[in-house]
């Protein structure tokens, strides 16, 4: 009993957070969607996201998300293949992983130096002949930065899948004649399915609310959920919109999870 009683009190810290900033602002923000721009209870947000022009803002989110994710995975999982093989892994591991503690926007600004007029990328391109080109404020360049700033994030899980893989079952699969792209479709890929669900998640959320890079590095010439709400609550002041818009973000984010989590079958 006093066991049971000293643990409901160690719990009281982590409800109290809970409470104050996850369920708190949520409800803040589900309110507020229901206030229109004179400050009534209104449906009108909610009419509104389901016109073209933010049903279509809606799309680009998701198409640019699925861009990233799908690019970061290219790269990741080989990678992380890779590394489970190298000698130091932990090592290599941790040198890819330094960079996602820098803060993300000093990362854009070196990024707006790279790709700059003047920058090491149009100096490489003079070099070899091909001339300087407008590599800023494109869509290259939005889903270029981004895939870098998010890989670390994909390899991570990747690597623990591949890590924790029992080498006797690649044995095995040789053993009984599985080449090597049988044994990777076979074997590896499905036991390092959890692992690849994590980064996708891990990638494909954050990208589906992208705002600071659209902003720096893409001129906003993307425009995505995240960008809407950052100006409907600074620019515009429209704080029920950006609301509402931000209650759908929340409602696609745990659809993902649903989708991509592990449910296991009842017995």
């Amino acid at each position: 009993m006093e066991n049971k009683l000293t643990r409901n009190l160690y719990m009281v810290p982590y409800a109290l957070w809970i409470a104050l900033f996850v369920i708190a602002p949520i409800v803040l923000v589900l309110y507020y969607s229901f206030i229109d721009i004179e400050g009534n209870l209104s449906l009108a947000n909610y009419q509104n996201f389901f016109t073209p022009v933010y049903l279509k803002m809606t799309l680009s989110s998701f198409w640019y998300a699925f861009l990233i994710t799908a690019l970061s995975l290219l790269i990741s999982y080989p990678t992380a293949y890779l590394l489970t093989y190298t000698k130091h892994k932990h090592l290599w591991l941790l040198l890819i992983i330094v960079p996602s503690w820098i803060n993300l926007l000093l990362k854009a600004y070196a990024f707006l130096g790279i790709f700059g007029t003047y920058g090491v990328a149009n100096s490489f391109l003079d070099a070899v002949g091909i001339g300087s080109q407008q590599l800023l404020f494109t869509d290259f360049s939005f889903i270029f930065v981004s895939v870098y700033i998010f890989i670390p994030f994909m390899i991570l899980p990747i690597f623990n899948s591949l890590n924790e893989l029992n080498p006797t079952l690649l044995d095995a699969a040789r053993d009984l004649g599985a080449s090597s792209w049988t044994a990777f479709r076979r074997v590896i890929f499905p036991l390092t399915i959890d692992g690849v669900k994590a980064g996708c998640q891990l990638v494909f959320i954050p990208a589906l609310s992208l705002f600071m890079l659209t902003r720096l590095i893409a001129g906003n010439r993307v425009i995505t959920l995240g960008t809407a709400i950052e100006q409907h609550f600074l620019v515009t002041q429209d704080w029920g919109m950006g609301s509402t818009i931000a209650v759908f973000l929340i409602i696609f984010m745990f659809l993902i999870i649903f989708l991509t989590g592990n449910r296991k079958r009842g017995m």
